[in-house]
């Protein structure tokens, strides 16, 4: 698709320089620009490459002033990166704006399919599901019984949702992602065997959450495990029976969180974070990447680093300690060697 830059102008409140009638059809990196893109400049550090760049237009500041020739045309905004951002997510919208239901999709006769919905080829909807307004589905997902799917949401190819879990409003869970599995639950026997105990109960994803390629996330035993609103899971994350992560917080890949454990709002976890099963963490705590949690954190905005992990500053304060042994290790050899030279 083809757009002007007099549309986009009207879209992001900006003011143009140049022809309003240039026409764009693809978005750029600055460096990356040629002509019939659209592309950029927000960080000074690259304002040189807008003298060169070949792209048909340039998103710039409203106080930017150019120190050379330029041949793009320019749209003045208040703040070029949340414009570009904005434009980013206008034209994912068109990309992703896929309607109708494929005769070769599956979706049982107890299933109900709101207005406006998506449902690519192989997709399989059970029974008695409920799927809501503007929905989009793609091919091969599956949806299990008694699951609902709340308006807006995106279920991208190859998502399986077990049965029974709670999908809210504007949510986006992707390729790969798996809701609803059983938790790890397994009772030894006397035999030194295992029995394992039935996951009977649920999933529930609240509105506006990101759940990332190929996460898990585990039904509970009893009860749900539960992701608040506006969470985002970044891809490969495991998360265990009856969990709770709160409103807003934010994992990074590879993290792995044990069952029962309850994370605040607002939290920031990096990548390869370990949790440990039935702990409470805090409001707005930041927890570094590949640090190990082995019990609760109390205190809200705690920022927290190491394995097993405390405080981030004593962590620090620790490491250089830490890479000094040698030096430290060698004076202590010299003191003994001077005290045995003595004695």
């Amino acid at each position: 698709m083809k757009f002007s830059a007099k549309q986009i102008a009207e879209l992001l409140d900006g003011e143009i320089e140049g022809n309003p009638d240039t026409e764009i059809s693809r978005l750029a990196k600055i460096e990356e620009g040629k002509p019939g893109s659209i592309t950029f400049l927000s960080n000074a550090k690259y304002a040189h490459y807008i003298y060169s760049t070949q792209a048909s237009l340039v998103i710039v500041r409203k106080d930017f002033v150019p120190e050379q020739p330029i041949i793009s045309t320019l749209i003045r905004v208040d703040d070029p990166y949340q414009a570009f951002a904005k434009l980013l997510e206008k034209y994912n919208l068109i990309k992703l704006n896929k309607a109708g239901i494929s005769k070769q999709a599956f979706i049982a006769k107890s299933a109900t399919v709101g207005k406006n919905v998506y449902i690519g080829e192989f997709a399989f909807i059970g029974e008695n599901v409920e799927i809501s307004a503007n929905v989009k589905i793609y091919p091969q997902a599956y949806i299990g019984d008694n699951t609902t799917v709340g308006e807006n949401s995106v279920i991208y190819s190859g998502v399986k949702i077990y049965s029974d879990n709670v999908i809210g409003k504007d949510c986006n869970i992707h390729s790969g992602a798996i809701i609803g599995a059983d938790g790890f639950g397994f009772a030894p026997k006397c035999d030194k065997d295992y029995m394992k105990i039935a996951q009977i109960g649920n999933v529930i994803v609240e509105d506006n959450v990101e759940i990332g390629a190929n996460t898990c996330i585990d039904r509970a035993t009893l009860g749900s495990t539960i992701i608040r609103k506006g969470a985002k899971l970044d891809n490969l994350i495991q998360i265990a029976h009856n969990v709770e992560i709160g409103e807003n917080t934010v994992i990074i890949s590879q993290t792995g969180i044990a069952g029962s454990t309850k994370i605040g709002n607002n939290c920031m976890i990096g990548g390869q974070v370990g949790i440990i099963g039935h702990l409470k963490i805090a409001d707005n705590v930041k927890i570094a990447a590949q640090s190990g949690i082995g019990s609760n954190i109390e205190e809200d905005g705690a920022v927290i680093q190491g394995s097993p992990a405390f405080k981030q500053k004593d962590y620090q304060r620790s490491l250089i300690y830490f890479r000094k042994l040698p030096l430290f290790s060698n004076r202590l050899d010299e003191v003994e060697k001077k005290l045995k030279d003595k004695g």
